[in-house]
């Protein structure tokens, strides 16, 4: 079990508990990475995978935040999400575009403490 003292005070931003979060569908949520400023995230709970992913929820195709209301699929064995606008692929593990290499979105560490979602504010790849 994890002290949730320690949690609250690194980089961790609590979500919500892991049971709110739908099987096989994303959903939006706001984190301030470590700033006043908030940025959009999509989550993402697999219905066959213990895992949670999230990546930013801005579609740098179609100048949205719209990538947790996508489709969640599976490209040459990869988790990814289809984009509801213009369709593209976002791989859920690294943020790559399929269609178009020199795009990445970003991602975020997830870990699930005492049956609720926290979030790493702090993002790897993409832009």
């Amino acid at each position: 079990m994890t002290d949730l003292s320690k949690v609250e005070n690194d980089p961790w931003e609590k979500i919500c508990p892991l049971e709110e979060l739908p099987l096989d569908a994303g959903v939006a949520a706001l984190i301030s990475q470590g700033t006043s400023q908030e940025q959009q995230i999509a989550l993402f709970r697999p219905r066959d995978s213990a895992d949670i992913y999230a990546i930013s929820n801005f579609d740098p195709f179609s100048d949205a935040n719209v990538l947790a209301r996508g489709i969640l699929c599976s490209i040459d064995g990869e988790l990814a999400v289809a984009s509801p606008v213009l369709k593209e692929h976002f791989s859920l593990t690294t943020g790559q575009c399929f269609e178009d290499e020199s795009v990445v979105v970003n991602t975020y560490p997830v870990k699930i403490s005492d049956g609720t979602v926290f979030v790493q504010a702090n993002s790897k790849g993409g832009k």
